[in-house]
């Protein structure tokens, strides 16, 4: 069965608000990557699992979404968080998986809203 990118990220989104790591990665194929652009690429299943990990116990977060665009295997995600950040996600998805994920947000806004500390 294939399901539509729209539903993928839906899902996808539910999963990040439940802080669930392990059900996020299963969004996933198994070689994907994440590349979160104030961050830099994350590469593989695993290894995004536990990107999730940590960032989920680094700070409490939460994803509003504004709007969702599919087009063709592409899937746009407008978001929000409670604290008034905003972001934009694009997936790639095969075979109902992300094969790969670019996010763009402001990551010194983030890291303020949360006390975690800044880079120099």
């Amino acid at each position: 069965m294939n399901i539509n990118p729209r539903d993928v990220v839906a899902a996808w989104v539910e999963a990040f608000n439940r802080a669930d790591a392990d059900s996020l990665a299963n969004y996933y194929s198994e070689d994907a990557a994440n590349h979160q652009v104030a961050e830099g690429k994350v590469k593989g299943r695993d290894a995004i699992r536990r990107k999730f990990r940590q960032e989920f116990a680094a700070a409490e977060m939460t994803c509003i979404v504004e709007n969702i665009f599919e087009d063709g295997e592409w899937a746009i995600l407008e978001w929000k968080d409670p604290l008034g950040l905003r972001g934009c996600g694009f997936f790639h998805i095969k075979e109902g998986k992300i094969c790969f994920q670019r996010g763009y947000w402001d990551k010194l806004t983030f890291l303020r809203q949360h006390g975690l500390p800044i880079p120099e």
